[in-house]
């Protein structure tokens, strides 16, 4: 997407891009450090559970979210941080075996300061063509012209 400044993005701006595979592993290794519960980390429990099979963390799959959008999005662009998300929501599990891509809109700019702009962009996570993830990223913007 090249290296873009507060100034390049536009609202409505819209992209689709990646393709990572999630691994049974991987699901069982997050879930084991930072949200051991059954349905993540017991494949036995978690078919006895509402999901009826092993599913990822909201979390393992936002961090997968955030990975695809380093590489396709930040890596090669004036972003500086995030201010936080709003609206996150995990409508449907992700399981072993899925393969996500990522669909984002910038929804609103606005100038931060003199430096930096806030643009809002909408991020869907998919496993395939379900939605499984969605949020609203609030990300600064170094601005060309300061």
């Amino acid at each position: 997407m090249g290296r873009d400044y507060f100034e390049d993005i536009e609202v409505g701006e819209t992209h689709t891009f990646g393709e990572r595979d999630v691994t049974r592993a991987e699901i069982l290794e997050f879930a084991e450090c930072y949200d051991p519960q059954p349905f993540h980390t017991d494949e036995s429990a978690a078919s006895d559970s509402l999901f009826g099979g092993l599913i990822a963390s909201g979390w393992h799959t936002a961090a997968m979210t955030m990975e695809l959008l380093v590489t396709n999005v930040f890596a090669d662009s004036a972003a500086t941080g995030a201010l936080g998300v709003d609206e996150l929501r995990w409508p449907n599990p992700v399981r072993p075996g899925d393969v996500l891509s990522v669909r984002t809109k910038v929804v609103d700019t606005e100038p931060w300061n003199e430096e930096l702009g806030l643009v809002r962009r909408r991020t869907t996570t998919l496993a395939g063509e379900t939605e499984v993830m969605s949020m609203v990223g609030l990300v600064l913007y170094e601005r060309r012209e300061r």
